[in-house]
C-alpha cells in the first residue's frame, strides 16, 4: 500500500514537472541570455540579482558576499530556515567561461533544435540551478511538512571556473553540521534511464615555472649566454615525462613565455604547468616531482654562468576521493532511482567543481544537472566536428524527479 502511494506521489510530481517545463526553460533563457564571463562583474551580479528574485517565491532570502578579490562578482546565498534539525546544501555557479565577443563572434546564443538547448551555461552550469529551482518547488507543493522542516541553502559562486577556495570556505561555514552537500554540475545520462552521477574528482594544482639565464648578444657573444629558453624546454620535456596514466597523474604546459627580441640571448622565460590526479599519494608525488625540477643544472654559458630554475606553487586543490560520506548519497540516489525505474553509476570526473572543497567537511554528491555535450565550447563547424555547449531538453524532468525523489528519501531516512 505505502509502494502504491509512494508511486502515486512519484507520477504527480513528474506530471507537475512536465507541465511546468516550458514555465522552467523560459526562466533559464533569461539566465543564459546575460553574458556572465567570470570577468564580467556587472553580467555576473545581474544574473545574481536576477535568481534571487526568483527564489523568493519560495520563500528565500538573499545574501550577497563580495568575493575577496574585486575583479570577480558576488557570491550569492539563497536561505530559507526550516523549524527541524535538517540542514541540505545545494551548489551551482553564476560564471561561465566565454567572454561577450566570442558568444557574438560564434553567434552563441539560446536555440533549440529538437532535444538539444544550445547557449552558454544551459548545463554548466545555469541549468543546473533550475533543476534546483524545480526540485524546491515541487517540495514546498508535494511535501510542504518536508519542506517546511528542513532548512535549504543554495550556493552560488561568482567565479566558480577561475578560483574556488574564498566560495569553498562559505560553503563549509554555512553547511557546517549540514545532512548533505548537492552539487548541480551537468548529469551525464546513458540511454534514457542510466544517470551517472559523480563520487570523486581529481584534484589540481598550478605551477608557475621560471628559468633565468644568462643574456648576450646573439651574434658577437653568443657562447657568453645561457639561453632560458632552451633550458627551459629540457625543463617543459622532463615535466610532460611526469605523466603517468596508469596512476592517473597528468602535467599540462599550458603557457610558454620567454626572451625579448631575436639578437639577444634570452636571460629568461616562464611557464605555467597545471596537474591533476584523483590519488592523494599521487598527487603528493607529483608535487615532488615538480619541486626537484630546481635542482636542474643542465645549461650554462662558456665562463660556467649556470641557469637557475625556480618552481613556484600558485594554487592547489585537493582531489575528492572515495569517501563514506558520498558513499551514503550515492546509496540514497540508487535506491531512489530503482523506485523511479531508472539506474544510477558513479563517475569520477577530471574536471574541477565546487565539490573539491566540501566533501571533507560534509556529505557531498555531484552531476545532479541536467544532461548535455560540449561544456565550454562556444564554436561550431558545418561538418559537426565543432559543436557548441547545449543541454537536453527531455532530461530536466527525470533528473528533477530523482533529486526531489532522494531528497524525501534522504530526509525522511529512507534508504534500502
Amino acid at each position: 500500500m505505502l509502494e502504491q502511494i509512494q508511486a502515486q506521489l512519484h507520477e504527480e510530481i513528474e506530471t507537475y514537472f512536465e507541465e511546468r517545463l516550458p514555465h522552467y526553460l523560459m526562466m533559464l533563457k533569461s539566465w543564459v541570455d546575460v553574458n556572465t564571463f567570470t570577468l564580467n562583474v556587472d553580467g555576473v551580479n545581474q544574473l545574481g540579482a536576477m535568481t534571487a528574485d526568483a527564489f523568493v517565491e519560495l520563500g528565500f532570502s538573499a545574501e550577497f558576499i563580495e568575493s575577496e578579490q574585486p575583479k570577480y562578482g558576488k557570491h550569492l546565498v539563497l536561505t530559507r530556515k526550516g523549524n527541524g534539525g535538517h540542514t541540505i546544501g545545494m551548489v551551482s555557479h553564476l560564471d561561465t567561461v566565454f567572454p561577450a565577443l566570442d558568444e557574438m563572434m560564434n553567434d552563441f546564443r539560446w536555440r533549440e533544435e529538437g532535444d538539444r538547448i544550445y547557449g552558454p551555461g544551459t548545463i554548466d552550469i545555469k541549468g543546473g540551478t533550475i533543476i534546483i529551482y524545480m526540485m524546491l518547488e515541487a517540495l514546498s507543493r508535494f511535501a510542504p511538512e518536508v519542506y517546511d522542516a528542513v532548512t535549504w541553502v543554495v550556493l552560488l559562486d561568482a567565479s566558480e571556473e577561475t578560483e574556488g577556495e574564498h566560495f569553498g570556505r562559505i560553503c563549509n561555514e554555512r553547511l557546517d553540521g549540514a545532512q548533505a552537500c548537492l552539487v548541480f554540475e551537468a548529469g551525464y545520462v546513458n540511454g534514457n534511464d542510466e544517470f551517472k552521477l559523480v563520487t570523486q574528482r581529481k584534484g589540481m594544482m598550478t605551477y608557475r615555472v621560471a628559468v633565468e639565464g644568462k643574456a648576450s648578444h646573439a651574434g658577437s657573444d653568443h657562447a657568453a649566454g645561457a639561453n632560458a629558453i632552451v633550458q627551459m624546454a629540457e625543463v617543459i620535456k622532463r615535466i610532460a615525462g611526469f605523466t603517468d596514466y596508469e596512476r592517473d597523474l597528468t602535467f599540462n604546459v599550458g603557457t610558454v613565455s620567454g626572451g625579448t627580441v631575436t639578437n639577444r640571448v634570452p636571460h629568461h622565460a616562464t611557464a605555467w604547468v597545471e596537474m591533476r590526479a584523483f590519488d592523494m599519494d599521487a598527487y603528493h608525488h607529483g608535487v615532488r616531482q615538480m619541486l626537484a625540477l630546481q635542482e636542474m643544472e643542465t645549461l650554462s654559458s662558456n665562463d660556467g654562468y649556470q641557469c637557475m630554475v625556480l618552481v613556484d606553487i600558485h594554487r592547489q586543490t585537493k582531489p575528492w576521493p572515495k569517501n563514506a560520506g558520498t558513499e551514503q548519497l550515492y546509496a540514497v540516489w540508487r535506491d531512489s532511482a530503482e523506485s523511479l525505474g531508472y539506474q544510477v553509476t558513479w563517475q569520477a570526473r577530471g574536471g574541477l567543481s565546487d565539490g573539491n572543497f566540501t566533501w571533507e567537511n560534509v556529505p557531498t554528491i555531484d552531476a545532479l544537472g541536467p544532461d548535455g555535450a560540449n561544456v565550454h565550447c562556444s564554436e561550431r563547424s558545418a561538418d559537426g566536428s565543432k559543436d557548441q555547449e547545449y543541454a537536453i531538453r527531455s532530461s530536466f524532468v527525470p533528473k528533477a524527479l530523482l533529486n526531489t525523489v532522494a531528497v524525501l528519501n534522504l530526509v525522511n531516512g529512507n534508504q534500502s
